[in-house]
């Protein structure tokens, strides 16, 4: 891997891990299309550590209320007055959130840097989790706002984030879907998905950086793709804030799906292999 690759890769990075068009499965069609292995553990790795510059930007974005957030957490443990405010509970429910995405990440490893990377999976995820996206619009009341979320909401969140381990599903795609179906509006699902991204990407990238740093990538393709994908990922976060405040998750639908449907054509008939 070198320059190059890292400048698209950290682009691609950017632009989709906030979209709910899936990273991952377009970090996968990159890596193909710029004629890296994706058996090669170094590649797989370095997928998760670019992600790093995405969630910094996430951090910098949201740092004030990330900052109240925290303060109002490490007070409501000796302060009693502190633990029914909205920040408090905040805190807690990206921990519990963040759990069960964890638990699934370490304990199916393998099976998602071996298997779940064929294109194959990419395609048809595309076009399956498109369906959930416009039944959560569909059905979803969108009448509960940030005040309103309770302990249930996170776990149910946390509970649907684990689909996003799929390439192709999307994680903000998965954790919106999820908020919308517990009746929350669409921004208070979106500002909760960026929220509950940040333990579980920091998580997967520091848990992947050994494999990268250990195989052909060296640290200044790995910083390249990290500060890339950090300027593209701010950008995108400040427009789909704004995006989502008038428009349905729906207008991503087409998108996918064309994709999905585009990879099956080269995948079929052996323009592209699957791994």
């Amino acid at each position: 891997m070198n320059y190059f690759d890292a400048v698209v890769l950290g682009i691609v990075e950017g632009l989709t891990e906030f979209l709910p068009i899936s990273s991952t499965g377009h970090l996968t069609i990159a890596e193909k299309a710029l004629g890296l292995d994706l058996a090669d553990e170094a590649v797989t790795a370095y997928t998760a550590v670019i992600q790093m510059g995405a969630i910094a930007a996430v951090v910098v974005y949201f740092f004030r209320d990330i900052w109240r957030i925290a303060k109002a957490w490490v007070a409501g443990l000796v302060k009693p007055e502190y633990r029914g405010t909205l920040d408090h509970r905040m805190g807690w429910y990206v921990i519990v959130g963040t759990i069960p995405v964890g638990i699934a990440g370490l304990v199916l490893k393998d099976v998602i840097t071996g298997p779940l990377r064929s294109l194959w999976v990419v395609a048809f995820a595309l076009i399956a989790w498109s369906a959930v996206m416009w039944a959560a619009e569909r059905v979803g009341r969108q009448d509960r706002s940030e005040k309103d979320l309770r302990l249930r909401d996170a776990i149910g969140i946390g509970l649907i984030q684990v689909v996003a381990l799929v390439p192709g599903v999307s994680r903000s795609g998965a954790t919106i879907s999820g908020g919308l179906f517990l009746g929350l509006d669409r921004v208070t699902a979106t500002r909760v998905s960026f929220f509950l991204s940040i333990p579980a990407l920091v998580a997967a990238g520091l848990f992947e950086l050994p494999d990268a740093m250990g195989g052909d990538i060296g640290l200044g393709v790995a910083l390249v793709g990290i500060a890339v994908a950090f300027v593209v990922a701010y950008a995108s976060i400040a427009w789909l804030l704004r995006f989502v405040a008038g428009h349905a998750i729906t207008w991503f639908i087409p998108y996918r799906v064309a994709l999905g449907l585009l990879l099956i054509g080269l995948l079929a008939t052996g323009v592209m292999a699957p791994t």
